[in-house]
């Protein structure tokens, strides 16, 4: 579903920007100068406004770092992932050395697409003409070019794209000047790096395309206030609003955690656990990295969803999980991570639910921006956020 939002004619100040992308812009800042005691939802044309979509993409998605999931999906040399960045189709696959690399998508002759989906390879081969690359993307051999007298095979490789693996996730940037992620997302390690993300096992890795905006899915996640309602039928029950808090975020992320009970073993850190003590054994954290990246993280077991957008109305979503180690090593594990997995994929049908609902209720003329709870704090930041990346 895409509706089109009707904006009011505007002065162009930045020719990047179209006449609607801009006058959007202008409603969101004006949305977000207010204090959060009086703040109300982001405007329906940050939602539905193609031109809008366009601008993050160019403004956001192009310059950020996005997450391709887990380095533990590609354990061995050749193993390969594609992916679209702003547009840009893009390999990130492990070379010879072990290494994570990234390039272009497209091969040097012709401009074939190269690489799909998931696999292993031993060199990329063009499709289209069976031009050659080594894994480190330099070009291997080219068949019929020995008569062209201005071809020298040394002189071509498939453009490199940055990729960091950051505490076990794969992040990935087509900006040669964005801050790694160590230090961009710094704070992230001080909240949480007592669990190790880096030592946690990717058990699964799922993607699918919902009918709704790239925001209104992000939002769902940043807070829990739809919990009881939303969630009825699965999780709902277990939650009491009036015992929920929603700190300040950060810059590059935001952030609410709940305590657990002993409802669900994995959530809680393994009995033979030694290293984790008092609370922290039993905190489940929900972070928020901007732009895209959503993670739930527990003592026992980790879920995400790693969000690219479709145009306004349509959103493409990794969704992925695993466990910690020690509860990797446990035997039992199996059997609780199925229990855990089958209720998650019933709370992210609810959540499908959801999101599109509030998709269509923004294409309708008669719907406004109405008041934010206090429970919704991350939401106000992530519009700042929002804000802040655009020209």
């Amino acid at each position: 579903m895409q509706c089109l939002s009707k904006d009011a004619p505007v002065t162009r100040h930045d020719p990047a920007l179209t006449a609607p992308a801009l006058s959007a812009l202008a409603e969101l800042r004006a949305n977000v100068a207010q204090p959060f005691t009086r703040a109300r939802a982001m405007p329906k044309s940050v939602y539905t406004s193609p031109d809008f979509a366009a601008a993050e993409e160019r403004h956001i998605f192009a310059k950020d770092w996005l997450c391709a999931g887990r380095a533990d999906a590609l354990p061995n040399p050749g193993d390969y992932l594609t992916m679209q960045i702003a547009g840009e189709p893009v390999i990130i696959l492990r070379d010879r050395e072990g290494v994570l690399r990234g390039m272009s998508n497209v091969c040097r002759h012709r401009m074939s697409t190269l690489l799909e989906g998931r696999g292993n390879v031993r060199s990329i081969v063009c499709p289209y003409h069976a031009w050659t690359y080594n894994l480190d993307g330099s070009l291997r051999g080219a068949p019929a070019m020995g008569l062209n007298e201005g071809f020298c095979k040394e002189d071509v490789k498939l453009p490199s794209v940055r990729v960091e693996n950051w505490l076990g996730w794969i992040m990935v940037t087509l900006n040669p000047d964005a801050p790694p992620p160590q230090e961009a997302l710094r704070d992230v390690e001080n909240l949480v790096g007592y669990l190790d993300m880096a030592s946690y096992r990717e058990t699964f890795r799922e993607e699918f395309r919902w009918a709704t905006n790239w925001k209104v899915l992000a939002e769902n996640f940043m807070e829990s206030y739809h919990l009881p309602v939303c969630h009825e039928g699965t999780i709902g029950g277990t939650v009491d609003l009036m015992k929920m808090t929603c700190p300040e975020g950060f810059a590059s992320f935001n952030y609410h955690y709940i305590m657990k009970n002993d409802t669900l073993p994995l959530t809680l850190a393994h009995p033979s656990n030694t290293v984790l003590q008092g609370d922290q054994r039993r905190i489940t954290w929900l972070l928020s990295i901007y732009p895209a990246l959503l993670i739930t993280l527990t003592p026992g077991y980790f879920w995400y969803l790693s969000l690219t957008p479709d145009g306004p109305g349509h959103v493409n979503v990794l969704y992925g999980g695993g466990m910690s180690a020690d509860w990797c090593a446990d035997p039992e594990a199996e059997r609780h991570l199925a229990a855990v997995k089958a209720l998650l994929d019933d709370v992210n049908m609810e959540d499908k639910g959801c999101v599109e609902r509030v998709y269509q209720g923004l294409c309708a003329g008669l719907s406004a921006p109405g008041p934010l709870s206090h429970l919704e704090r991350p939401n106000f930041e992530f519009a700042q956020y929002i804000a802040g990346r655009m020209p």
